[in-house]
């Protein structure tokens, strides 16, 4: 029997985020001083009705940066109610494969990856799945990061979470 093919990440093209009717947007970003070392994660929640943004933030003394970033995604999820329809913003094309592709050959295949191995960051995927289950309709939408200026301005919250994860990684390192 051929070995199982596994899932390949999908190239993902970047287009401008589009809020629907109803749906909140949280704009999410992880960094770390060093892989592992002090780092910091940051979700900005953009309220459906049209609200203030508010801006969310955290720091762990010794993590890695794929931590943070999946960190920024689950307590912006987390500070929803349930049943809220949402699009999670990310920069991170680890984490929207992650919740997009891999996720249910993950389940299948007891949390193992296509080549046996422990799916790395199991406890922080899992916990984004439980929030995903118990909210409404989630998509995950990818942003190039790192870039501002003209041409740019429509990821200004993208820009704000680096900053602020970044400052979060500084205030514990």
């Amino acid at each position: 029997m051929p070995p199982a093919r596994r899932p390949r990440a999908r190239k993902i093209a970047e287009t401008p985020v589009e809020q629907r009717p109803g749906e909140t947007l949280i704009w999410t970003d992880g960094a770390c001083s060093g892989n592992p070392g002090p780092g910091g994660w940051a979700a900005i929640v953009v309220p459906a009705d049209g609200g203030e943004p508010i801006e969310l933030s955290g720091g762990e003394p010794q993590t890695t940066n794929n931590r943070m970033e999946l960190s920024g995604a689950l307590n912006g999820l987390r500070s929803l109610p349930d049943g809220a329809d949402v699009c999670v913003v990310t920069d991170s094309q680890l984490m929207v494969n992650s919740m997009t592709t891999w996720l249910d050959g993950w389940k299948r295949k007891g949390w193992k990856t296509a080549s046996g191995s422990p799916v790395k960051n199991q406890d922080l995927v899992q916990a984004l799945d439980a929030e995903v289950q118990r909210l409404g309709t989630v998509r995950w939408h990818w942003v190039r990061g790192h870039q501002t200026g003209t041409g740019h301005e429509h990821k200004a919250l993208n820009d704000r979470a680096d900053r602020l994860a970044v400052a979060a990684a500084a205030s514990v390192a």
